[in-house]
Formats: structure tokens, C-alpha cells, sequence
């Protein structure tokens, strides 16, 4: 899919987060503080990226994974603001998440820091549980 796709689909700052690497101002996501059951998948593509249970509070105000469904998340090194972090990003359509930090709980130590504009959100089922 080409960018004007996605500008159609999506809203202009999801846009700007997307597929230009911006960044949604910290606890203004619609899931910093969302802790139903289910699944988040990318805004663009619909595939499915992180689990509810792997979901925890940071409290650094975007919402935040301390793992990813396996497979689809895709690890970019970022040298942008003077800083080295590690960006993810959609494995199936490069839409930027957010950032990979090593300063989560355990079991595995990772923080996924995910902009909520990049995410959609599907309910567990009855049946899913």
C-alpha cells in the first residue's frame, strides 16, 4: 500500500504517527490507561501485534508491552534526537509504533513504548477465553 492509502484510511495525526514517525503527546492516547481483554493490532494493516496480557503501567504515559506477538514486530535502529533507542515498527506494512527499551518487568525485561494512534483495538471474545 502507498502513503495515500493510509491517508485516507487514517486520521492526519494517526497519519503523521504512522508513516512519518511522529509522536502522540504522552498520556493523551486512547490506551495509556485501556485494560480490557483482547488484542491491539496496527492501525494500518489490522494484523495483530500485542496481547492484553502482556500489557502493563509504565507510567510514562503511552501504552506499554513488556512483549509482542512473535513475528510481528520488526526492530529499526534509530539515531534521531541525538539518542540510540531501537524502533518498531509493523512487520507486514513498516508502520511506525513506537520504541524498544530494555527497562521493562519481568519476564522479559523489554518495555514496547507504543503510540495508541498507531494501534486498534479488538476485544476478546467469550469464546477466545
Amino acid at each position: 500500500m502507498n502513503d495515500d492509502h493510509y491517508k485516507e484510511k487514517l486520521s492526519d495525526a494517526a497519519f503523521k504517527v504512522c508513516r512519518l514517525a511522529a509522536t502522540e503527546q504522552p498520556f493523551s492516547g486512547l490506551y495509556n490507561d485501556h485494560w480490557l481483554a483482547g488484542t491491539y493490532a496496527c492501525a494500518c494493516c489490522d494484523k495483530p501485534l500485542f496481547r492484553s496480557e502482556h500489557k502493563f503501567n509504565a507510567g510514562c504515559g503511552w501504552p506499554s508491552f513488556f512483549n509482542s506477538i512473535a513475528g510481528q514486530v520488526a526492530y529499526l535502529e534509530d539515531n534521531s534526537h541525538n539518542m540510540q533507542r531501537t524502533e518498531i515498527q509493523c512487520i507486514h506494512c513498516q508502520s511506525h509504533l513506537g520504541h524498544v527499551f530494555d527497562d521493562g518487568p519481568k519476564p522479559t525485561g523489554k518495555r514496547y513504548c507504543v503510540n495508541s494512534l498507531s494501534l486498534s483495538f479488538q476485544p476478546q471474545t467469550l469464546n477466545e477465553k
